[in-house]
């Protein structure tokens, strides 16, 4: 997680959402010592709360708390982006996305988002412990059940809740076990989608994070529709394949363990030159039975958004086992 999060966003957010959403009462959240730290992102922090009052068995929750070290003149920023994703949250009720808990303010002040807990790692936390142990790829089979499982969640998003995700990567997407439960969260930019599954709200931003961001994203007049999430979504599915972040390019360290990743070598010209567009794969490194996940990965990161398919299309091709 920590690469991902070396990437600031702005902090233009939609106004749309000014209603307010009530605390939740009788919920008490212990000050951040007295938690496990599980995770980190832009300005907050993610802590495991273990809930086993006199004896009783409840399950965990999983904590995201301001971080209370951050500039105040972002404090106000993110303490909206959490409140907004409180409020999201809250009307979502899907199997792939992440489930609300509570939504309250800890000993020390700072407003907390409590999401259900089973155990759960990132995606980007299993590619990075993939890419430490072995370097191979996770197998296909895999990648296709992270793929229809995903674009689950966007289905429901899109077409039931007329909401753009907003920052599909794999820092954002959740594993329990075996891959035995995949869910989406932090759903706290997201923006509200017409009927044409269009985002025409004028004040609206399209916030995402920058590698993963589609063509129309860094335009700045671009149109964004649900097809700035399907870009993000093929080039999770191409993390899973190169255990890489789009569009950085580290070194080839196979023949010298010794060397480090010099920031003056990093070509800023060649990256940015690179982004919106569909990232190489080393085909030498993939058999045949990636030939679907190829496929997949390709159609969606059409550089035109109306050649991308939609959520409903992917989850409709993976279940008949055709694309």
């Amino acid at each position: 997680m920590e690469e991902t999060s070396n990437f600031k966003t702005p902090s233009r957010l939609s106004e749309k959402r000014k209603s307010a959403l009530c605390l939740t009462p009788c919920v008490h959240i212990p000050a951040s010592p007295f938690m496990q730290k599980l995770g980190f992102g832009t300005g907050v922090n993610v802590y495991l709360m273990q809930r086993s009052p006199r004896g009783l068995s409840h399950s965990p929750w999983a904590v995201k708390k301001i971080n209370l070290r951050c500039n105040d003149d972002y404090q106000s920023m993110y303490q909206k982006r959490l409140t907004d994703e409180a409020k999201i949250l809250k009307s979502l009720n899907h199997p792939n996305i992440i489930g609300y808990r509570a939504f309250t303010k800890a000993s020390d002040g700072s407003l907390c988002l409590a999401m259900e807990y089973g155990g759960e790692k990132s995606l980007n936390d299993l590619i990075e412990e993939r890419n430490k142990d072995s370097r191979d790829p996770f197998p296909a089979a895999i990648i296709l059940k992270v793929a229809l499982n995903m674009a689950k969640g966007l289905k429901y998003l899109h077409q039931d809740k007329k909401l753009l995700h907003g920052d599909i990567k794999s820092s954002n997407v959740v594993i329990k076990g075996d891959f035995e439960t995949i869910k989406i969260c932090d759903v706290g930019v997201s923006l509200p989608l017409d009927e044409n599954m269009t985002v025409t709200d004028p004040e609206a931003c399209y916030i995402g994070t920058e590698p993963w961001k589609p063509k129309e994203a860094l335009e700045e007049d671009g149109i964004i529709t649900d097809k700035a999430d399907i870009f993000a979504f093929g080039l999770t599915l191409w993390e899973m394949m190169t255990l890489s972040i789009p569009h950085i390019n580290l070194p080839d360290d196979d023949d010298d363990e010794d060397k480090t990743f010099d920031e003056s070598d990093f070509d800023d010209d060649a990256y940015y030159a690179a982004l919106g567009t569909r990232p190489p794969i080393n085909m030498e490194e993939l058999d045949a039975t990636y030939q679907k996940v190829i496929e997949l990965f390709s159609v969606c990161t059409n550089e035109d958004p109306k050649d991308r398919p939609s959520a409903a299309r992917i989850v409709e091709a993976l279940e008949m086992d055709v694309l």
